[in-house]
């Protein structure tokens, strides 16, 4: 079975959809995946979900990308203006699109529809060649932080986890965290429009959660009780103002006696995943596929 098909599902009171990449020779492995996009915005369309499912399913890795609610676009104009040097739609472009998309729903909605693709991945698993047990979650930026949100929904559970949790260039933070010497240096040389600032990541998060009340970690998982997550990867973009999130939750995760990885991919800037070909891109995909492998068909990235 090699031909990518999607799947109507329903969660948090939405209905929803994952679209199903089968491993041309399954490996046994089965990754749930969530694209970014500021909780407001992505399709299953974008390089950071297609390219992903395309790829890792060519190496053995049947993924099963989730096209979950966005939140509202209340947010949108608070970005900043778009790339000079990019081929960007202008946010009115951008939020007469979005706006036809279909309904919309803020937190706890996404998390929720999480939890349900993985459910769902997890009892069709053997149909695609997977190990029930080999079922990981992970995702790329807004992606990353609503997958964390959803394995501390699992693990509260108390049932089913994932078997990896991998985090591309995070923020799992409520609120940008303040970087260090170095990093202060490298984001000086970084493009205004590839950076996130204060007043953006908090116009983001409460259009994501309004009143901030979170006591369980399910919006933003960072400074909260880790105790108990699989093994996590996290692969931080070099030049990006999210970064120090990423960095203190591999902290936290380890005072927590939680196995983890950390990369961080040098020369890199937020969403790197999303340009085709980008050496960062291609050893993050080595690095998915080599982390969720089973050891017996794992090959080292480069």
């Amino acid at each position: 079975m090699t031909r990518t098909h999607d799947v109507a599902l329903e969660g948090g009171g939405y209905d929803f959809r994952v679209r199903v990449y089968p491993a041309r020779e399954p490996n046994g492995a089965l990754l749930v995946w969530l694209h970014g996009g500021a909780f407001m915005f992505g399709t299953l369309e974008m390089p950071e979900a297609d390219q992903v499912g395309r790829r890792l399913s060519a190496g053995g890795v049947t993924v099963v990308s989730v096209d979950y609610t966005l939140a509202p676009l209340d947010a949108l104009e608070v970005l900043g203006p778009p790339d000079p040097d990019a081929d960007t739609p202008s946010p009115e472009q951008i939020r007469a699109e979005m706006e036809a998309a279909g309904p919309r729903a803020r937190f706890p909605v996404a998390g929720l529809q999480i939890v349900a693709a993985f459910d769902w991945a997890v009892a069709n698993a053997r149909t695609y060649g997977a190990d029930p047990e080999r079922v990981s979650l992970g995702g790329a930026s807004a992606g990353a932080n609503l997958s964390a949100g959803a394995a501390m929904r699992l693990r509260d559970r108390g049932t089913t986890a994932p078997r990896v949790l991998a985090l591309v260039y995070p923020s799992l933070h409520d609120g940008i965290l303040e970087p260090n010497d170095e990093t202060a240096e490298l984001l000086k040389d970084v493009p205004a429009a590839h950076l996130f600032t204060p007043e953006s990541r908090d116009a983001i998060n409460r259009n994501y959660l309004p009143d901030g009340h979170d006591p369980d970690g399910y919006a933003f998982a960072g400074g909260h009780d880790l105790a108990g997550l699989p093994e996590v990867l996290i692969v931080n973009a070099e030049l990006d103002s999210l970064r120090p999130s990423g960095e203190a939750f591999a902290a936290e995760l380890a005072a927590a006696s939680v196995d983890v990885r950390v990369v961080r991919e040098r020369g890199a800037m937020h969403g790197y995943l999303n340009e085709i070909g980008h050496p960062a891109a291609e050893h993050t995909l080595a690095l998915l596929a080599e982390t969720l492998s089973p050891p017996s068909d794992r090959v080292l990235a480069e």
